[in-house]
């Protein structure tokens, strides 16, 4: 019997772990436990990138990336503490308090995001929640004349009553954001204003009223890896895995006590510290949109790329993301042209059956950073290695 040489033997491999066993044909789960979650996200960076894109490629065009823009429509003045936001009036920063913007202000700038390429429009207030707010109904024309241009509509407003939420579905609301941030065990060191499970009831408000769900978290609050898991156990064992879920890096502003506690020890979230949140959300959702969103401008174009490659398929475009700076139209066409990327048309994939009756349903079939081929995902798809 021929024996190699001892340098050419291959040792045996460990049996892979539960969860990794059909790692190429990904099952959506929602049992999943905080331990199973905490042993994909600490695995060696490569190894958990190649493991996530195998997933994405099941349930995505890996090509394909949605291009959402955001607009603060109601600046400053909130009366909520969160300590990485400059729009508290608990804190002193640069920004100051505006008034709501009219609508027809609103509609243009859909109508130039629209035309820069974007398919998804988002529309922001800095407040609690809605609450009696009689600028809720321009609120709900808003939504009603975005649609109307074919673009799907995305609000955050704040805590949602299901009485509230059930108004945006029948204006035509495609999905409400409404971020967690962090762990439940870190969420009180963030936030003392609202609860967690304040964040859970309005999401259940949403979900309930038929809008699809964007909710994810934030990078850089001090949080520790450990919390990072945490929120991602907390999504993925949601009775339904949001649609979209946006990985955020903080942007620190001066006069917050986060941005400042970042800015005075001189940290940053790195690069890998978003792959690695990005791609265990990738793995633990696979049929989610995972957005790479706020901090963005802090990343180089190689570094996005590996973000792409571990699953992200949606980001913001414009110069402007509420009140921080962000990439403009003409740098992420450059970057989708160098990249071999395209935009996702409105109201595919997840968002198929969220179109309103009275949408335009010829938008989209020209945008500006390439010809997009729609597809509809009804489930996994085999992949060949």
């Amino acid at each position: 019997m021929l024996r190699l040489p001892r340098c050419l033997r291959v040792a045996p491999r460990a049996p892979p772990a539960p969860w990794a066993q059909s790692r190429h044909f990904a099952v959506v789960r929602h049992d999943w436990k905080r331990e199973e979650i905490g042993d994909i996200y600490h695995q060696p960076l490569l190894e958990l990138v190649f493991q996530a894109a195998s997933v994405h490629r099941q349930f995505f065009d890996p090509k394909e990336v949605q291009q959402s823009t955001l607009l603060s429509i109601k600046t400053g003045g909130c009366g909520e503490n969160c300590g990485y936001c400059s729009q508290s009036q608990s804190f002193k920063t640069s920004v100051k308090p505006t008034h709501m913007m009219k609508v027809d202000e609103v509609l243009e700038a859909a109508r130039k995001a629209k035309d820069a390429g974007s398919t998804r429009f988002c529309m922001g207030t800095a407040w609690r929640g809605v609450g009696q707010k009689n600028s809720f109904q321009h609120i709900l024309t808003m939504v009603k004349e975005v649609s109307g241009m074919g673009m799907e509509t995305c609000c955050t407003l704040g805590l949602l009553n299901a009485e509230q939420a059930k108004q945006l579905k029948d204006a035509g609301l495609t999905a409400y954001n409404h971020n967690l941030d962090t762990s439940p065990e870190h969420y009180p060191n963030i936030v003392s204003t609202r609860t967690y499970a304040d964040r859970l009831e309005t999401l259940a408000n949403v979900r309930e009223a038929g809008i699809s769900v964007c909710c994810g978290g934030i990078l850089g609050i001090a949080e520790t890896q450990e919390d990072r898991i945490g929120l991602i156990h907390t999504l993925a064992t949601l009775p339904e895995h949001p649609e979209s879920v946006p990985i955020n890096a903080l942007v620190p502003i001066e006069g917050t006590p986060l941005g400042d506690r970042q800015i005075k020890m001189g940290t940053a979230v790195t690069w890998r510290d978003m792959v690695r949140s990005i791609a265990t959300a990738r793995i633990v959702m696979p049929q989610s949109m995972v957005r790479l969103s706020a901090g963005r401008m802090e990343f180089s174009q190689e570094a996005q790329a590996m973000m792409f490659m571990a699953g992200a398929n949606s980001i913001f475009t414009g110069d402007k993301l509420l009140t921080t700076a962000n990439p403009k139209f003409s740098e992420d066409a450059a970057m989708f042209e160098a990249l071999g990327l395209r935009g996702k048309k409105p109201f595919t994939g997840p968002t198929a059956h969220l179109r309103p009756h009275w949408a335009d349903r010829a938008v989209g079939s020209e945008l500006p950073m390439g010809t997009v081929q729609g597809t509809t995902v009804s489930g996994p798809r085999e992949v060949a290695f």
